[in-house]
């Protein structure tokens, strides 16, 4: 008796996840999906001869996670391949569930010298990639600000968070949620390039996104 309630319980919350999951992911590929179908009917199967209540918790959380991190996964990839197609210049890379993205002076987000202010060249980069982040709401976003170190270091740090806040007061304007934005600014102390150079001090006048899944997707 007691493992009949058990196989049922299964049922219900396995076809349950998948209904979710699937209904949710419109934009995910046919074999996608159908991976997902087949993983949670496997999985619905081998709870038919299940015993164990440690097996049973696992089987439960195993396709859970399997079928949520398909959907994490998809759902960054789709952004990815959005923000290299608006904004082919600039520098976008997905490591696991992260995206990085990289805004400096040659891909379109330009500050003048000691400036904070979005110019025209700027928003317009911008505006992009704000749709992009409103057509995905389901991740946080971390905007970090870096200078050369042309001038006071002290002055940089405070030009860095600065022009952070600029770029998401801007997105903020576009539409993106506020409480998904966090502010952090290094100001001159993490380079990326060499600063005895012009190229290098203009890759290290540059913004910098990182964009993560919510606690709500992720759990």
């Amino acid at each position: 008796m007691m493992k009949s309630q058990k196989n049922n319980h299964t049922w219900i919350y396995l076809l349950a996840t998948l209904i979710i999951v699937a209904t949710s992911c419109k934009s995910l590929q046919k074999a996608e999906v159908g991976a997902m179908v087949g993983g949670t009917v496997g999985a619905i199967g081998g709870s038919l001869i299940d015993t164990g209540d440690n097996d049973y918790g696992t089987l439960l959380g195993g396709t859970l996670g399997t079928a949520l991190g398909g959907y994490i996964g998809s759902k960054m990839d789709q952004q990815v391949k959005q923000i290299e197609e608006e904004l082919p210049s600039v520098a976008v890379e997905k490591v696991e569930e992260k995206i990085y993205v990289v805004f400096n002076e040659s891909n379109g987000v330009y500050f003048d010298s000691n400036k904070y202010d979005l110019n025209i060249s700027s928003k317009e980069a911008l505006q992009k990639f704000s749709n992009i982040l409103i057509e995905y709401p389901e991740t946080k976003i971390l905007i970090a600000g870096h200078t050369d170190n042309v001038g006071n270091d002290e002055a940089n740090l405070t030009l860095s968070k600065k022009r952070a806040e600029a770029v998401r007061d801007f997105l903020i304007i576009q539409g993106a949620d506020k409480d998904r934005f966090t502010i952090k600014y290094f100001g001159e102390y993490e380079p990326k390039f060499t600063n005895d150079t012009p190229e290098g001090r203009e890759g290290n006048r540059r913004v910098e996104v990182t964009i993560t899944p919510n606690a709500v997707v992720k759990n």
